[in-house]
């Protein structure tokens, strides 16, 4: 059995419990700390997702990276035994490294050796405006602490190359948009423990706009989340710009006109409020791309791997999904989607991300079931 010495990161003056920086101050087994990136061209013939995170008290590291580009998904997952040295953020072929703080990021992945068109990239990830903190989220299950993290985003630019199937894709600063998300705490990880509060406690809906956007001169963060009749249990509408105070744009309402037979949306408005005068604003969102976090992301109802779970030692993965067919992939209905957009506000053009997902009963949106779908 491994000695519990000090680790590298110990030497920082940075504890926040009597802990080696190694152990987190829960012994919850759902405690993690992870991060999500999205980088696309303004035309939405690319995007780009990818992560990495830390399972602590599973002894778990993972990450992967999901390109979609026309109807093909490429991903690669990788995961292994978490290590001592959290400063590396690396496994397998992906890896992430802090050039400065809040500031300027590298992000790597390393082509199969077997397969040199197999997907690789390059890309420095700079921040263009100051990092924001999203609300405390808080979830319970009957009186179960089901999820509790505490969250920042970021937006800013990118530059450096993809590769894929024998194609170089320039990732071009001006032509891409780049966002990120880092969270930490507590979050449902599969494997864990059914019982009573499920069955007793279960979801009869769940409504989520998560949505951050760059324009040249200002980043606009929009976060909903709504129960089945539509009450809302988290709420988020706020401007950043340099050199100004963060300015409150009210309680967002959306309006999403969806595909028909699905819960795809195509295009929507979020209504906003200017807090100065208080006259409406609009949102216009309208879809590039769509990646489905579920098909090669890990996230749940993800079939074939998911954030978290152990897979043994110096696990990696790749493949391809056809996203053409959507009975290749029933459950991506069921998870959280991800939309590179264009947006507009004020006569001003923006690029960001509209994440939705829209499971079950809906009242607002005349939802009435998880087999329940837009006319």
């Amino acid at each position: 059995m491994a000695e519990d010495r000090p680790v590298p990161l110990d030497e920082y003056p940075i504890h926040q419990v009597p802990l080696s920086m190694k152990h987190v101050a829960t012994g919850d087994r759902n405690a993690y700390d992870r991060c999500i990136f999205h980088l696309f061209d303004h035309e939405g013939r690319a995007l780009l997702i990818l992560g990495l995170g830390v399972y602590p008290n599973l002894g778990v590291i993972d990450a992967y990276a999901t390109l979609r580009t026309g109807d093909t998904l490429h991903a690669v997952r990788a995961s292994d035994a978490l290590g001592d040295d959290r400063m590396n953020l690396s496994v397998g072929p992906l890896s992430i490294t802090v050039d400065e703080p809040l500031r300027r990021l590298r992000l790597r992945c390393a082509a199969d050796p077997g397969d040199p068109d197999s997907l690789s990239y390059d890309i420095t990830w700079s921040a263009d405006f100051p990092a924001l903190w999203e609300p405390h989220h808080i979830q319970r299950r009957g009186d179960r602490l089901s999820l509790e993290g505490r969250r920042f985003v970021q937006a800013g630019g990118c530059s450096g190359q993809i590769r894929v199937g024998g194609e170089e894709i320039a990732v071009t600063a001006g032509e891409w948009t780049a966002t990120r998300d880092r969270s930490w705490g507590v979050r449902p990880i599969p494997g864990e423990e059914r019982g009573r509060l499920e069955e007793e406690f279960g979801t009869e809906g769940f409504h989520w706009i998560w949505s951050p956007v760059r324009f040249d001169d200002r980043f606009l963060m929009v976060i909903t989340q709504e129960d089945a009749d539509g009450h809302r249990t988290l709420n988020e509408a706020t401007l950043v710009r340099e050199g100004h105070r963060d300015r409150q744009l009210g309680w967002p309402q959306a309006d999403i006109t969806y595909r028909s037979g699905t819960r795809h949306p195509e295009r929507a408005v979020i209504h906003l409020v200017d807090p100065d005068d208080r006259k409406p604003l609009e949102l216009g969102v309208e879809v590039l791309a769509s990646l489905p976090l579920a098909v090669g992301a890990g996230y749940p109802p993800a079939d074939d791997w998911q954030h978290g779970t152990w897979q043994g030692r110096g696990w990696s993965d790749r493949r391809a999904y056809d996203l053409s067919d959507p009975a290749a992939h029933p459950m991506a209905a069921y998870g959280v989607i991800d939309h590179a957009a264009r947006f507009t506000l004020n006569g001003q053009t923006g690029y960001g991300i509209f994440e939705h997902g829209s499971f079950g009963r809906h009242d607002p949106s005349g939802f009435t079931g998880f087999d329940s779908v837009a006319p």
